[in-house]
């Protein structure tokens, strides 16, 4: 394959401010020979980062940027293994760690601004630095989530972990997805104890160094942490630190990995800044948008998607646009069921928003376009944090981007993009590249199924995706309509009833295959899977009038300057 068609060349991030790409020589925007994994649930990335934290000895370095962190949140079962004893016993074992967390808000206003000062407090008491980090525009947010991991003496140990898994309670859940035991608040349809699907990569080899790069850019900028004056007096009143210390050199980029074949591009959001912007993006970045409309422009059969949100029109447009370029091309995107927060005024702007997208998308694609939700074997929904793409087993990226203008244009993000370099044009993506297994790995636990029974075939597969649903939806309504029970009943929460109406287009075989699968209903058999069909909202006239402003104004902002200037 041709890598300049799919990845973005340097003069394409539009920022040349950004020493992201120097470190190459000759301005190359990627890296080669690297390898790339994916760690699908919090339980499985937070065992490892412990393991990969306790290893770790004098002179190595722990570099980590964070939404959101929870000092108390534990890494495994052990008790004693919580992020900041971890990370403290680090720093004393001479581990230089440095941490930035978004400042964020008043706890009141259900922020973490608080947690987020006792972790940088019980680290800096111990010798390293977590420093809370406001330079963002008004109603944004630092949503970077990531680690970088160098070791003195062995390069070839070096590892970047780049997703959408904050080191916080909620998020150390597994495939059963029963949930975090150290609980998020969410909307009281995820139950007490809310399940949580998300996805995280490890990166080792040359690409450590961008995501490295990333962080340094952010650490060393001359803009301060704050420009707030409130914030400053509260920041003074803790005697909390707001000077970063220096880093150090950089290390060179680690080694090209034996059978490393991941071509990796690393991706970002920066906003504009006012009154003044970072030294590194002082007109801000957007190549993770830019970046995912040159992907999708050679979508051919297959676009897949997990994503937290999918909202406002440009979203719509961006994939309306493929399916109308492409008649052959599908759509696959899974989504939360229900939004995170209930009452009107957090649920219904989000309901506005993904209205925008999906009715744009399904006007190109009509049934081509299938979008679900999940649910766990309680039959309650599994909340959809993963920032997940995968075009035609060819690119796939995961980062901490959601599909919405604020990822795009408002927030700080990071997302890493993976290609494979072997094979000719036009023939099919090996089966051990990352794009393909990870399509597979996802799918599998989606349908239920061991990954050596996805299909391969593009369109096998979102035709078995859609019959899956189409059948679960199936059961579940029968339930609700009285007819038999199975001998063990899986409950069917009031808040889904009349929010996962079946889809008006279905097409024979599915139709047949969903029959097929319905039919183990008669036989008390649960049907596999846990995907369940999602349709567009709807809104009445009365929320049209204030939905669309609130959602402007708080949850979706446009982050690009204005001419003129101005936030």
């Amino acid at each position: 394959m041709d890598v300049r068609e799919w990845l973005l060349v340097s003069e394409e991030r539009e920022n040349p401010h950004t020493a992201i790409d120097a470190v190459r020589g000759d301005g190359t925007a990627w890296s080669t020979g690297n390898t790339v994994r994916a760690l699908v649930h919090g339980r499985d990335y937070f065992a490892e980062l412990y393991e990969r934290i306790c290893e770790l000895g004098p002179g190595d370095r722990f570099y980590f940027a964070d939404w959101q962190g929870d000092p108390d949140q534990q890494l495994t079962d052990d008790p004693r293994a919580t992020l900041n004893s971890t990370l403290v016993d680090a720093v004393r074992r001479g581990v230089e760690v440095r941490g930035l967390l978004w400042r964020s808000h008043w706890h009141r206003l259900g922020f973490s601004a608080h947690r987020h000062r006792q972790l940088g407090e019980e680290i800096g008491e111990a010798g390293g630095q977590c420093l809370r980090d406001m330079r963002v525009r008004t109603r944004g947010a630092h949503h970077q989530k990531f680690v970088v991991i160098r070791h003195a003496d062995d390069p070839t140990r070096d590892v970047a972990y780049v997703g959408g898994i904050d080191l916080c309670n909620g998020r150390r859940d597994d495939a059963k997805h029963q949930g975090d035991r150290q609980t998020v608040d969410l909307a009281r349809a995820y139950g007490p104890t809310p399940a949580w699907h998300d996805v995280q990569v490890a990166i080792q080899g040359p690409a450590v160094h961008d995501v490295e790069t990333t962080f340094r850019e952010r650490w060393e900028d001359s803009t301060p942490l704050t420009l707030n004056p409130g914030r400053i007096a509260s920041s003074l009143f803790h005697r909390e630190d707001l000077s970063p210390e220096p880093l150090g050199e950089q290390a060179p980029p680690p080694p090209p990995r034996p059978g490393g074949h991941e071509i990796v591009q690393i991706l970002r959001t920066f906003p504009v800044i006012y009154p003044k912007s970072f030294d590194f993006a002082p007109d801000g970045e957007r190549s993770v948008m830019l970046g995912n409309t040159k992907a999708i422009a050679h979508a051919e059969r297959l676009v897949y998607v997990e994503d937290q949100y999918l909202w406002s029109e440009e979203v719509g447009d961006h994939f309306a646009d493929a399916l109308r370029a492409n008649p052959d091309l599908r759509l696959v995107v899974v989504l939360p069921i229900v939004p995170d927060r209930e009452g009107a005024a957090a649920e219904i702007p989000q309901l506005y928003g993904r209205s925008l997208a999906m009715r744009k998308i399904i006007e190109a694609g009509g049934d081509r376009v299938a979008v679900f939700g999940l649910t766990n074997d309680s039959g309650l929904p599994v909340y959809v944090h993963s920032k997940t793409c995968i075009i035609d087993h060819r690119w796939a990226s995961v980062g901490s981007d959601n599909l919405n203008r604020r990822s795009w244009t408002s927030d700080s993000e990071i997302a890493c993009t993976v290609v494979d370099d072997r094979g000719e044009a036009g023939a099919p993506a090996p089966v051990d590249s990352f794009p393909r297994v990870l399509l597979r790995t996802l799918a599998a636990e989606h349908l239920d199924c061991h990954p050596d029974d996805v299909p391969e075939d593009p369109h096998e597969l979102f035709d078995a995706m859609v019959a899956s649903a189409d059948a679960l939806d199936e059961w579940y309504a029968a339930a609700g309509r009285g007819r038999r029970l199975p001998r063990r009943p899986v409950p069917v929460p009031q808040s889904l009833s009349g929010r996962i109406p079946g889809h008006a287009l279905r097409r024979r075989r599915v139709q047949e295959r969903a029959a097929a699968y319905a039919a183990g209903y008669h036989d008390h058999q649960r049907p596999p899977g846990r995907l369940r069909r999602l349709s567009t909202p709807e809104l009445t006239a009365a929320q049209l009038v204030w939905a669309p402003r609130l959602y402007e104004l708080l949850f979706d902002p446009d982050g690009r300057p204005r001419p003129g200037g101005g936030s």
